[in-house]
């Protein structure tokens, strides 16, 4: 193939790949294509030439001792070392013989099969490249626009150089997107398929998603004053975030909700009126699983294993639940542990041991205190 360095350096250029990188793979597609045009067992080399601009290609042979019978069975892989030294008095047994092969005297076919090599090798080049820049962005939030959505209501989305797809499954409870709408998601992961070849798996559904978001809207979490410890969500109804302050001047929930709800707002609208609290976070399970329950007030928490038994008010009861069991199921999320809740003066309907029963109940008094 003639000038083939400057194939290589324009296909460099053009797709923003290393020029080593796409030498080597049209080295392949040489290799490759005399493999299928020559024979799959053969040995090939191919070495550019860069004064010529040109890719050598070289059919290799191994030189052996005058008595060994592959020699015979397959001349076109062996040689004889006697034979050998005719071409080159040097060589010695175990080296290689190189011959030249001119791809271009194999007809049409080898053509043909050399364009498609080079296309497919450039075609994966083009795919590692976008696979690893993408992979480095999981977990972060990709825009996009909304192109179509199939049969199935998956919906597709045009992000720069590649398609993403958002599932039914990682879309919110009763959004709908159409042709031309732009939309935010979080980036799940990075897929290559045979079909479809590379595409991002994207997802709005996910707790990282409103963390993201909020990342966006509270400098104080961008820059590293504010971390958020927790996050769950029943997407489209509720979210509870568990938030800390790295520095006393300031305070964590109301950063994050700002001035007249503005900021909190903001990320509800995106995820179409999800509704979220804003806890301070605590080391302490205890305080933790109180503040988990707000808006109920609490009166003590007791820690047995992985499970966490609340006594309130009576009239405080239903707020802990929330409506059909809401707020408790994210209060459990957030937290880790099962929580089970004992009205005040009712005593909690299992068998105890006496010593069980002299487990102090840290109240949040008591834990105020400190």
């Amino acid at each position: 193939m003639e000038k083939i360095v400057d194939i290589i350096d324009s296909i460099a250029h053009e797709k923003g790949l290393s020029v080593e990188k796409v030498t080597e793979a049209i080295k392949r597609a040489f290799i490759n294509t005399a493999k299928r045009v020559i024979g799959e067992d053969l040995e090939f080399e191919a070495e550019l030439d860069e004064k010529n601009k040109k890719m050598q290609l070289f059919q290799k042979i191994l030189v052996v001792e005058d008595d060994d019978e592959r020699a015979k069975e397959e001349p076109e892989r062996y040689i004889t070392i006697s034979e050998a030294k005719e071409i080159d008095p040097d060589i010695e047994v175990g080296d290689e013989l190189r011959y030249p092969i001119d791809l271009s005297k194999q007809g049409r076919t080898a053509a043909m099969r050399l364009h498609n090599e080079i296309e497919y090798h450039i075609q994966r080049l083009i795919e590692d490249q976008l696979f690893d820049k993408y992979k480095q962005k999981v977990g972060t939030i990709i825009s996009g626009t909304v192109t179509r959505v199939d049969e199935e209501e998956n919906t597709w989305v045009d992000i720069d150089e590649v398609k993403g797809v958002l599932p039914k499954r990682n879309r919110i409870k009763g959004e709908f997107f159409k042709p031309g709408d732009v939309i935010k998601a979080i980036l799940k992961r990075v897929v290559v398929d045979r079909s479809y070849g590379i595409y991002l798996e994207l997802s709005r559904t996910t707790p990282k998603f409103l963390e993201e978001l909020l990342k966006l809207e509270v400098p104080e979490i961008k820059d590293g004053l504010i971390t958020v410890e927790k996050v769950a969500r029943i997407p489209g109804e509720r979210a509870k975030v568990a938030v800390t302050s790295h520095s006393p001047k300031i305070d964590p929930v109301g950063a994050c909700v700002g001035v007249k709800g503005v900021r909190i707002n903001a990320v509800s609208k995106e995820l179409k009126g999800e509704s979220i609290d804003c806890i301070e976070y605590s080391p302490i399970p205890e305080i933790f699983v109180a503040r988990s329950l707000s808006p109920a007030i609490i009166t003590s928490v007791k820690i047995e294993g992985e499970k966490a038994i609340v006594t309130l008010p009576a009239d405080q009861k239903s707020k802990a639940i929330g409506k059909n069991g809401i707020n408790i199921r994210l209060a459990s999320m957030l937290t880790g542990y099962e929580i089970e809740l004992v009205e005040k003066g009712s005593t909690i309907q299992t068998q105890e041991t006496e010593e069980e029963e002299s487990k102090p109940t840290i109240t949040l008094q008591d834990l105020f205190k400190e």
